[in-house]
C-alpha cells in the first residue's frame, strides 16, 4: 500500500463523516479498500477506543503505521483532517453569525440524533459479522450497562472489563 493510498481513503472519511466517523470508517476501511477485514478492523478499533485522544484519529495513525510506518501515519493522519479542518472553519464562521437562529439550532439537534442512530447501527453490524461467544456478548452488555445505563468511567470500565477479557480469550486458547 502506498502513502498515497492511505491519505486518499482517510480523506474521504474525514470529507462525508458528519456527525462521527464510526459507521463510514468500517465502510471504507473493510468494504471499500478491504485494508481489513471485519475482526481485524474491530480488534483495532476497540484498541483504539481504549487509548486516550480520538478514536479515528488514533485508528488513522495505528493502521498508516502498520502499512508505511510513521510517514504512513502521518499521511493518513493529515488525509483524516484535511477536509474537516475546512469545513469546521466555515461552518464555525457560519454558525457565528447564525447561532441564535431555531431552524439552525433544530438542524444541529437532527443531526446529533442521526450521528447516534449511526453509531448504534455499526454496533449491530460489527456484532452479528463478528459471531460473539456467549462471553464476548456477556462482556458487551457489561460495558454498555456500566457505560450506557450507569454511567461508570471508562477507566473503571477498562479496570473492569480488561483483565475479565484477557482471562477468558486465554482459556479459550
Amino acid at each position: 500500500m502506498r502513502r498515497i493510498d492511505l491519505f486518499l481513503g482517510f480523506f474521504k472519511l474525514g470529507a462525508l463523516a458528519f456527525g462521527g466517523t464510526g459507521p463510514l470508517t468500517r465502510a471504507i476501511v473493510v468494504d471499500d479498500r478491504r485494508w481489513l477485514d471485519d475482526s481485524e478492523f474491530a480488534a483495532l478499533l476497540g484498541l483504539c477506543q481504549a487509548l486516550p485522544g480520538a478514536n479515528t484519529c488514533n485508528f488513522a495513525v495505528m493502521l498508516g503505521d502498520r502499512f508505511c510506518g510513521a510517514s504512513g501515519a502521518v499521511a493518513a493522519l493529515a488525509g483524516l483532517l484535511a477536509a474537516p479542518l475546512a469545513i469546521l472553519v466555515a461552518v464555525a464562521s457560519f454558525f457565528t453569525t447564525f447561532a441564535h437562529n431555531a431552524d439552525v439550532r433544530a438542524a444541529l439537534f437532527g443531526a446529533t440524533a442521526a450521528a447516534a442512530g449511526l453509531a448504534i447501527g455499526t454496533a449491530v453490524k460489527m456484532t452479528m459479522k463478528g459471531r460473539l461467544g456467549a462471553v464476548s456478548a456477556a462482556l458487551a452488555l457489561a460495558a454498555f450497562l456500566g457505560s450506557a445505563v450507569f454511567r461508570a468511567p471508562l477507566p473503571l470500565l477498562l479496570v473492569a472489563l480488561v483483565p475479565a477479557s484477557f482471562l477468558f480469550a486465554g482459556r479459550r486458547a
